[in-house]
């Protein structure tokens, strides 16, 4: 799917003097760039907006100026679709959306646009718009609205644009192999408003069956649910370190706050973890997606009506490294949270990457809570500008498998066997019964994203036998690299091996590309 990510940036503090300009656009002339200034006239209406929906203190644009003589806005000329209701909070919401389109989206931004668009649509797919906003005090604002004219879906509602916010002061990401189910991690935390037992039911009931349509679709993804009630913050770093969940979910009270904001896992005595905290645990353990149904979770703290940067909990959890965050930008109602999450869960099952998954679950708080209320504004998804979002292996991606070398019936009487990276911090890959294949890009079971190696780089093969009446397990090694460049370590050192299947014996170290590259070592437990 092409992408085109932009990025906002204040000129000089204290002015309203901006640059708008394009970090990845699909065609090389794609990436343009334009200064602007910020519209006063934005500033009411986003004032507007805080003073209607907001249940925080109001959050300024214009630092240290002096606000223009308040006119009442120009809201006649907005007429909502068909459908939609013509009250004042639907004519400021499209007021604001469209505003916002018209300040993002001109000149050489709009002619980027319009070219990425063109080429999406001559490939037959969407367009994936990534928004970066470096200035702290417009991170708050609801970019999720834009709109590029009345009768025209926001940008976040649109069949041909999918949108999530990003940011480029991030380190890279190794590469993430789409897994072949939801295993989720559903924490509930302290909420005055939350019967815990019932909200867990709930939750868990919705994350893992989704709809009856989908329980019966044989594409549909399987789900794991574990709930942890008020854990303490020993207890949710001890559950996440013991299994691989994909997914951390949490339901309970949050404040946005410095470093991340925190969330509160139980009273008395208050037990609390803020985000920088958390973030440590979920990239060690490996954690795709955290979604947070808390307050705030996508709003910056402030100090005298002016955002901290860096400060909201997606925003620190996305620079720590978390590949994909979904947090709600204000308070949202527990039946408005329900019927994201059993619409985002069921699009998460059909194999959907997270951003279009969102697309159709605040779809469906449009068509139940309708346009005129701020619940489909409310989910605010940051992606890593590396991740595609693919959490679950579409069949289109999958390869197609050899048929086992097992013989029936003795499979569960033999040991497994792995391979483990000796970098530091390095996985461990269990290989498949039959054919594990080794290489560079992702139809591959283990991959390996360095230059060296090839894209179809070497197979480990298992076969079983008896000897005698005792079934036996073997493994080999084949390489298929295109310049013989798969090693195995011998007793005088790195031995070269090239279109060749030698024996594994558990222990040994094997390298795949260039001698100085990271090393890996075969296992076999219990040998």
């Amino acid at each position: 799917m092409p992408s085109l990510n932009l990025a906002i940036a204040r000129l000089s503090t204290g002015t309203d003097s901006f640059a708008i300009w394009v970090v990845n656009a699909p065609n090389p002339s794609g990436y343009v760039l334009r200064d602007c200034l910020w519209p006063p006239l934005l500033s009411q209406a986003w004032q507007e907006w805080q003073a209607m929906f907001s249940g925080h203190s109001r959050l300024d644009i214009s630092p240290g100026t002096t606000p223009p003589p308040k006119t009442p806005l120009p809201l006649d000329g907005m007429t909502p679709s068909i459908g939609h209701s013509t009250s004042y909070t639907s004519r400021l919401m499209q007021f604001l959306g469209i505003s916002l389109w018209s300040w993002v989206f001109d000149g050489a931004i709009l002619n980027s646009f319009e070219h990425s668009r063109g080429l999406a649509a001559g490939q037959h797919t969407r367009l994936r718009v990534r928004l970066e906003i470096r200035d702290p005090d417009l991170i708050a604002l609801p970019w999720e609205i834009m709109q590029r004219e009345a009768g025209q879906s926001a940008i976040s509602l649109s069949q041909q644009i999918v949108f999530s916010r990003t940011t480029s002061q991030v380190e890279s990401l190794p590469y993430l192999r789409a897994d072949q189910a939801l295993n989720i991690l559903l924490v509930l935390g302290q909420d005055e408003k939350l019967e815990l037992e019932k909200e867990a039911a709930i939750l868990e009931q919705t994350l893992s069956n989704g709809s009856l349509i989908g329980s019966h679709y044989s594409g549909y993804a399987p789900c794991m649910v574990t709930t942890l009630l008020q854990p303490t913050p020993q207890e949710l770093i001890q559950q996440l370190e013991t299994k691989a969940y994909n997914i951390l979910f949490y339901a309970g009270h949050g404040l946005p706050e410095p470093d991340g904001g925190l969330l509160f896992l139980r009273r008395k005595p208050d037990l609390t973890l803020n985000g920088m905290e958390l973030a440590q645990v979920l990239n060690r353990t490996g954690v795709k997606l955290a979604v947070f149904n808390s307050c705030w979770g996508a709003q910056p703290a402030q100090s005298n009506h002016q955002a901290i940067p860096y400060s909201s909990l997606s925003e620190v959890l996305i620079r720590q490294g978390v590949p994909a965050v979904l947090a709600m930008r204000d308070e949202i109602a527990d039946r408005e949270s329900h019927t994201f999450i059993q619409a985002f869960a069921h699009a998460l099952r059909a194999r959907k990457p997270i951003d279009e998954a969102v697309a159709e679950a605040r779809q469906q708080l449009l068509a139940v809570y309708k346009f005129n209320q701020p619940a489909w504004t409310l989910p605010v998804l940051y992606l890593h500008p590396d991740y595609n979002g693919d959490l679950i292996r579409s069949f289109d991606e999958s390869i197609t498998e050899l048929p086992e070398t097992s013989i029936p019936g003795i499979a569960s009487m033999l040991p497994n066997a792995s391979l483990r990276s000796l970098s530091p911090g390095g996985k461990t890959w269990s290989l498949r019964p039959g054919v594990t294949r080794i290489g560079r890009t992702t139809e591959n079971d283990i991959v390996i994203p360095e230059p060296s190696v090839s894209k179809r780089h070497a197979e480990i093969l298992s076969r079983n036998t008896f000897t005698g009446a005792t079934p036996v397990r073997t493994y080999y090694l084949q390489d298929l690299s295109t310049y013989g460049t798969t090693w195995i370590l011998r007793a005088n050192g790195w031995q070269q091996i090239h279109r060749q299947e030698v024996p594994l014996q558990s222990g040994m170290q094997l390298k795949f590309g260039s001698t100085k590259s990271q090393p890996w070592e075969f296992i076999v437990d219990n040998a």
